[in-house]
């Protein structure tokens, strides 16, 4: 059994099959809001970053890094803000942090005074998140992942999953294969009117690429690549309830999916964890919040050794940690 101390409290949770640690990245902070966390395993222990400062689109907000090592967390470190060549400061968005096989650890995030106008750029660290490159501005046109993580192809190409909110809520996704320095683009799978999606997140199933979005039609939306992401088929609406929130995924090494997301039409509460064998029909798994108040914008990957880190917004104040068995979590029929 899988029982580990997060952030100093022991939290293993029989009430609560499959979780197996839970706790906060950081108890204190020098700032008031938090929000869009993102977590990655490296050789020397997980990493997580956030957006925090005043307040979300003010221009104070940087990207936050914590590092865990020993069981425990390091105080955040500001690594990245939105200051320009002319002093010019605007708020930064939605950090995506990734772990190649082989190469540096990625940290793309997006500078800007709003969705609608922001750009992408990307930092390096060669030693797990401990220091970082300068940023590198990523090409017109090109955000890099917006919300979730890229997905490595068997060719090694990173295809990461974005979106645009200027011409209406469109994703596309974009593909690199030299770790960001060149860039491809699909068109929009989307109209952004019959359905407007953003923020898409990717599962490998033996049919090929699976993508789900969070979308205005408050259902999740559904698009499917049987040729690595090269084309795709037309966007669909799932039954699985979206309240315009992001959500995030991860493909299991036993082969199931593994889907984190609000379970509701309104609101960014419940927080929820469901697990499907197919990418089609999915079971509930856990509620990980039920209490009024603002729990949102999850990040889940699975470690090396099996275990299922998530990250998520805890009412804007801090970023929630929980580790999760997955093979200890008991399924049931969604309501």
């Amino acid at each position: 059994m899988i029982t580990l101390a997060l952030a100093g409290v022991l939290a293993s949770e029989p009430e609560r099959p499959g979780v197996v640690g839970a706790g906060f990245v950081f108890e204190s902070a020098p700032f008031a809001s938090c929000h869009a966390s993102t977590i990655a395993e490296t050789e020397g222990g997980l990493v997580a970053a956030w957006f925090g400062g005043t307040a979300e689109g003010e221009p104070d907000v940087a990207i936050w890094v914590a590092r865990r090592r020993g069981g425990a967390w390091s105080a955040p470190v500001r690594v990245a803000d939105g200051r320009g060549p002319d002093g010019t400061r605007h708020p930064c968005w939605n950090p995506v942090l990734f772990q190649p096989k082989d190469g540096p650890l990625l940290l793309f995030y997006k500078v800007g005074p709003r969705p609608s106008r922001w750009w992408g750029l990307l930092r390096t660290s060669p030693d797990g998140g401990a220091t970082w490159s300068e940023a590198s501005r990523l090409p017109e046109g090109i955000l890099g992942p917006v919300k979730n993580k890229p997905v490595a192809l068997p060719d090694g190409t990173l295809l990461c999953p974005s979106s645009t909110e200027h011409d209406g809520w469109r994703v596309h996704f974009e593909r690199t294969r030299d770790l960001g320095r060149t860039w491809e683009k699909t068109g929009p799978l989307n109209d952004g009117t019959t359905i407007g999606a953003i923020q898409p997140t990717v599962f490998l199933t033996k049919d090929g690429l699976l993508v789900l979005c969070r979308t205005r039609q408050q259902r999740v939306g559904e698009v499917r690549s049987a040729d690595g992401g090269r084309t795709w088929g037309g966007m669909t609406l799932t039954g699985l309830p979206n309240s315009n929130a992001g959500l995030d995924g991860v493909t299991l090494a036993d082969g199931r999916h593994l889907l984190v997301y609000n379970h509701a039409t309104r609101g960014r509460t419940p927080l929820n964890v469901a697990v499907s064998p197919d990418g089609r029909s999915w079971k509930a798994a856990l509620i990980l919040e039920s209490e009024p108040g603002e729990y949102s914008y999850p990040a889940v990957i699975q470690a090396a050794d099996g275990t299922v880190h998530l990250t998520y917004t805890w009412k804007r104040r801090r970023i929630r940690h929980v580790a999760l068995d997955p093979a200890r979590l008991v399924l049931r029929d969604l309501e």
